[in-house]
């Protein structure tokens, strides 16, 4: 499938809208969305329902080229066995004209990069995590939600209300006349409109085209260093030589006591158990909604907090220096996890990221191993060690005494104005450690990692879950057998 590229001078972004659905909106915004994990659990069984069978006939002694053959997880493979089968289909049979296309076409989409995930997995080709065999999506855990890519999908006139395929008109929670207008003048267009259950409320994701001229900054020609930590969310190093500082609103502790709360009540109503199967009472439900409610206005207020920050930042400094932080790793430290995730420091380089692009400013990320704690930010000179409990920084070469935080600062700053051979620019940049003149001793540990990670095993014949089958076997017209030495092995 070809991938969609931009007009010259578009970009593709996002306009995330809420929704006030009346009581026959909301009906058919369930409907499509509980069709998409229909369509989802019935290709993961269209799928996984071979492996199972070819396993069997496997223990019965069938040669190999006699199992019964592979099926293609491929998104026009899926599609087609399911256009052929939904009309006497007894799970679909009765209703599947009541939704739109779409919202089958976003399940079997999802299945198909379920199942290519997990084979890039299984393979190693897939940074992150092992990414398991495709599950069924629960009815009452299954997030509700649905992708519109074809049919009536606009902003109407009055900028209050949008228009979805077989759903209709929604009235819109606020008034986006002015995107209206856009896309009336011809700077924007519509691609997509994804609506989504999120903390009790519909939410509507309009993916747009769009032409956005670059924003203007107050101070093209500054700098500033940025420190991120957990005490002070952040520590500003300017380049005229202030220093200021972001405290951290720590929302999440401010919300313990009414999550403690809730979570009690949570406790003391019936609710699900998967081994006896026994179903949440409605008490239950209701508790547990509060509590969800809870950890929703957490979330709107940490992402509130966090685009006014990076917002403020990107439209003042032309050059802004940050961390490469290992986020996952500070996260598996008991003792700090909970207010680690609650700062949030992945989302704010991730927005800093796309609005440096939007203002044509650069970002540069210093390497994850640079010792920006450890060094002077006056002689250079690099500690051996400086735990985390250790606020001050003192040098023992030239008796700087400073916050370890500003001295952090510091640091970044300094990588704004170094040789730019060292900094690998596209937009952002990546900024390596300090030169070796700049820097009068450097003790093992300092500047590089000093713990070595064994190499994932790779997936080979013979081995539980071996060999991967191509996941792009099938075509529009019609599907080719795949060759089973490359299918999938569960066991």
């Amino acid at each position: 499938m070809k991938k969609f590229t931009p007009q010259p001078g578009f970009t593709v972004s996002a306009c995330r809208l809420a929704l006030d659905p009346n009581a026959t909106v909301m009906g058919r915004l369930h409907s499509h969305a509980g069709a998409a994990r229909a369509a989802y659990n019935w290709a993961i069984a269209h799928v996984t329902a071979v492996w199972w069978q070819r396993k069997a006939e496997a223990s019965y002694g069938i040669p190999e080229i006699e199992l019964t053959p592979w099926r293609s997880w491929s998104l026009p493979s899926l599609r087609k066995a399911f256009n052929e089968g939904k009309r006497t289909d007894p799970r679909f049979a009765g209703w599947w004209e009541e939704n739109s296309k779409d919202a089958y076409n976003t399940g079997l989409a999802n299945a198909s990069a379920a199942f290519d995930n997990y084979a890039k997995s299984k393979k190693g080709r897939r940074k992150g995590a092992r990414v398991g065999v495709p599950r069924f999506k629960s009815k009452r855990k299954a997030r509700l939600t649905c992708r519109f890519t074809t049919g009536a999908i606009r902003i109407e006139a009055d900028g209050r209300h949008a228009t979805l395929p077989r759903i209709g008109t929604i009235r819109l929670h606020e008034d986006v006349s002015a995107l209206r207008a856009r896309t009336d003048a011809g700077t924007l267009r519509i691609l997509s409109a994804t609506v989504r259950l999120d903390g009790g409320r519909w939410f509507v994701a309009f993916q747009v085209e769009e032409q956005q001229p670059l924003a203007r900054v107050a101070r093209r020609d500054a700098a500033v260093g940025i420190d991120l930590g957990i005490k002070t969310l952040a520590v500003l190093a300017d380049s005229d030589g202030t220093v200021a500082q972001e405290p951290n609103p720590r929302h999440l502790d401010h919300a313990q006591r009414q999550l403690r709360r809730t979570s009690r009540v949570v406790s003391r109503r019936r609710g699900p158990d998967r081994r006896t199967g026994q179903q949440p009472s409605r008490r239950w439900e209701k508790a547990n909604r509060a509590r969800n409610k809870v950890h929703h206005r957490v979330a709107n207020l940490r992402e509130d907090t966090l685009h006014k920050l990076t917002t403020r930042l990107t439209a003042e400094y032309g050059t802004i220096v940050v961390e490469d932080l290992n986020v996952a790793g500070m996260g598996r430290n008991r003792r700090l996890s909970r207010r680690v995730a609650d700062a949030a420091f992945g989302e704010i380089r991730r927005q800093l990221t796309y609005k440096t692009r939007r203002h044509g400013t650069r970002l540069i990320v210093a390497d994850r191993w640079f010792p920006s704690s450890k060094t002077c930010s006056r002689c250079g000179a690099v500690k051996a060690k400086l735990p985390l409990s250790v606020r001050v920084f003192a040098c023992d070469t030239c008796g700087l005494v400073l916050d370890r935080d500003e001295n952090a600062g510091h640091n970044l700053l300094a990588l704004a104005t170094r040789n730019t051979s060292t900094i690998r620019s596209t937009g952002t940049g990546v900024a390596g450690d300090l030169d070796p003149t700049a820097v009068g001793s450097k003790p093992r540990g300092a500047d590089r990692k000093t713990r070595t990670t064994r190499p994932r095993p790779t997936a080979c014949a013979g081995r539980a879950g071996g060999t991967i089958p191509s996941p792009r076997a099938g075509t529009e017209t019609g599907d080719r057998q795949q060759d089973t030495r490359t299918q999938l092995a569960l066991w």
